[in-house]
C-alpha cells in the first residue's frame, strides 16, 4: 500500500498546530499546494471516484459490490485471534460468503469487546506501520481505542465527506469557517481563533462563544468572508441566537452550514436555515468508520452510502428506534463485524432520495453543557472529541452543581494506568480553560439512567 503524505505527517500534526500562526500558514500553504492525489493517496481518487459513480447504480451492481467488500472484510478479520475463535465457535467460514443474509450468521461486536480485546483484533498479516491508532469521541460513555488502516481509511473519509457536503455546493479549497471543538486557548481571555492554511478553514473557538466576545467572531468571519459553516449544531444555534440578540451582522452570504458531530432536529434546522439563508446539511457517521449516512440533495432524510460500510438495524426498542450495527469495508488492518454503534435511530418507509437504507433521524442527547465562572458554556461534545485521554477507561461522567466546579467521575478498565491521571488532568484542563476547578474521582461505576442508560452530564445548574 502506497502511504499517503497526510497519514505520514500525522504524527507531527500535533505540533503543527502548537507552533506560531506564520510557520503554521507558511507551512500550510505549502501543503495545500501539493496535489490532492499525493497528499490523500491513490486510494483518495478510487474512492472519489466510486463517491461519485455509485448514486447511479443499480441495486444488483451495490449488492454485487457489498457482496464482495463484505467477503474481503470477513477474511481480513478471520486472521485475527478474536474473529477467528468467533468465527469458529458460530461455524461460518468467510471464505464461504456469497450472500448478504449470510452476515446474519456472525456475531455481534460490542464497544466492551473492543475495550477487552483490542490487539487481538487487528490482523497480523499486515506491518504495525500501517496502523493508525485513533480513538472514539465516547458519544455512548464509553471512549473506545481502535486502529484505522494507513493510506486507506483517512483518504476514503475525506473523499467521501467532500462528495456528500458538494450537495449543498462545497468545492474542495472553498473557504471554511470551523466551530467544532478547536482548542484556540486554554485561557479564559484567550484567542478565539487560528488559520489553518492546509485546508483553507478559518479555526473557531466552540470554548469561547459567549456574548460578550461575540464581536470578536463577527469581526473574524467578516474577515475571513467564509463560503461555508461548518459547526455543531449547537454551536451554529448559540451563533445565531447571539447575533439575533446582539443585532451584529454578518456582511457576507453562506453558501451553506455543515453540521454533524450532534443531533439536529427538524427545527433546529429551519431555524438555522432561515436566520442565515442558507441550506444546511446534516450528517451521521463516527470515529470507527464503519457506516456513513448523510441528508440528499432534497431529502432530508439520513441516507447510508452502500459503499462505505454495510448497515443493519437492531430491533425496535419501547420507543420505535432500532440501533445501527454497522460492518466495515476498507479497514482490512481491524476490520469491525457486525459492530453495535450504541446509536439508535427513528426508521422511515418513504421519502427516499436514493435507493439505499434511509432513516428519519439518529436520536442523539440534548444538548449539554459544562458552565465556568465567566459563564462560558463548553459543550460536552467538544470536551469529548477524539483524543487519548479517556483511553483505557470504561466510562466518564461529569458533574456539576456550581458554576466554575467541575467533577469527572471514570470508571476504570483493565489497561487502564494510574500513571496517567494527571496527563488526564491536563488535557481535560486545556479543553476546559483556566476559569474551571476540576477534581477526578475514580467510581466502581457511573451512574445511569433507570433504563440502564450511560448520562454523561448530572448537573443541577439551569440551561
Amino acid at each position: 500500500m502506497i502511504m499517503s503524505l497526510e497519514d505520514t505527517l500525522y504524527p507531527l500534526l500535533k505540533l503543527y498546530e502548537a507552533a506560531p500562526q506564520p510557520v503554521k500558514t507558511l507551512a500550510g500553504r505549502a501543503y495545500r499546494a501539493v496535489p490532492a492525489s499525493l497528499r490523500y493517496g491513490p486510494a483518495y481518487t478510487r474512492f472519489q471516484n466510486e463517491a461519485r459513480e455509485v448514486e447511479t447504480w443499480d441495486a444488483e451492481k451495490i449488492r454485487r459490490y457489498q457482496v464482495a467488500a463484505l467477503r474481503e472484510s470477513l477474511i481480513a478479520a478471520s486472521k485475527a485471534p478474536f474473529y477467528a475463535e468467533r468465527f469458529a465457535d458460530c461455524g461460518v467460514d468467510p471464505k464461504n460468503f456469497e450472500s448478504l443474509e449470510q452476515l446474519r450468521g456472525y456475531p455481534l461486536l460490542t464497544k466492551q469487546d473492543l475495550l477487552l480485546h483490542r490487539e487481538q483484533m487487528v490482523n497480523p498479516d499486515f506491518d504495525t506501520k500501517l496502523r493508525l491508532y485513533i480513538t472514539t469521541g465516547g458519544s455512548s460513555g464509553v471512549p473506545v481505542g481502535f486502529y484505522l488502516h494507513k493510506g486507506v481509511s483517512r483518504p476514503k473519509e475525506q473523499a467521501y465527506l467532500e462528495a456528500q457536503w458538494s450537495r449543498r455546493g462545497y468545492q474542495p479549497g472553498d473557504r471554511v469557517a470551523v466551530i467544532r471543538g478547536g482548542v484556540t486557548s486554554s485561557r479564559a481571555d484567550g484567542s478565539i481563533s487560528y488559520y489553518d492554511a492546509t485546508r483553507n478553514w478559518l479555526i473557531l473557538s466552540s470554548y469561547h462563544l459567549t456574548p460578550e466576545r461575540l464581536p470578536e467572531y463577527v469581526k473574524a468571519l467578516n474577515h475571513f468572508r467564509p463560503q461555508h459553516l461548518h459547526a455543531y449544531p449547537s454551536a451554529a444555534l448559540m451563533l445565531a441566537r447571539g447575533l439575533e440578540q446582539s443585532g451584529l451582522k454578518l456582511d457576507f452570504s453562506l453558501t451553506s452550514l455543515l453540521c454533524g458531530s450532534e443531533k439536529l432536529t427538524a427545527e433546529s434546522q429551519q431555524n438555522l436555515e432561515h436566520f442565515f439563508g442558507a441550506r444546511v446539511f446534516h450528517w451521521y457517521g463516527h470515529s470507527e468508520r464503519v457506516v456513513l449516512a448523510a441528508q440528499g440533495r432534497t431529502s432530508n432524510h439520513l441516507h447510508f452510502w452502500p459503499t462505505y460500510g454495510f448497515v443493519e438495524f437492531g430491533e425496535a426498542n419501547a420507543e420505535g428506534h432500532r440501533e445501527i450495527i454497522g460492518t466495515t469495508f476498507h479497514n482490512h488492518v481491524m476490520p469491525l463485524i457486525r459492530y453495535r454503534t450504541g446509536d439508535v435511530c427513528k426508521q422511515t418507509n418513504g421519502g427516499r432520495e436514493f435507493d439505499w437504507p434511509a432513516v428519519k433521524a439518529v436520536v442523539g442527547r440534548d444538548y449539554e453543557f459544562l458552565v465556568s465562572a465567566t459563564g462560558r458554556h463548553i459543550s460536552l461534545t467538544a470536551i469529548n472529541m477524539h483524543d487519548d485521554i479517556f483511553d483505557g477507561l470504561l466510562a466518564v461522567q461529569f458533574f456539576q452543581e456550581h458554576p466554575a466546579e467541575v467533577e469527572c467521575r471514570y470508571q476504570t478498565g483493565p489497561k487502564w494506568q494510574n500513571s496517567r491521571v494527571e496527563a488526564m488532568r491536563s488535557g481535560l484542563l486545556a479543553k476546559l480553560g483556566d476559569d474551571f476547578t476540576l477534581t477526578l474521582r475514580e467510581v466502581g461505576e457511573v451512574e445511569k439512567t433507570s433504563s440502564g442508560k450511560h448520562k454523561w452530564l448530572i448537573t443541577t445548574l439551569k440551561s
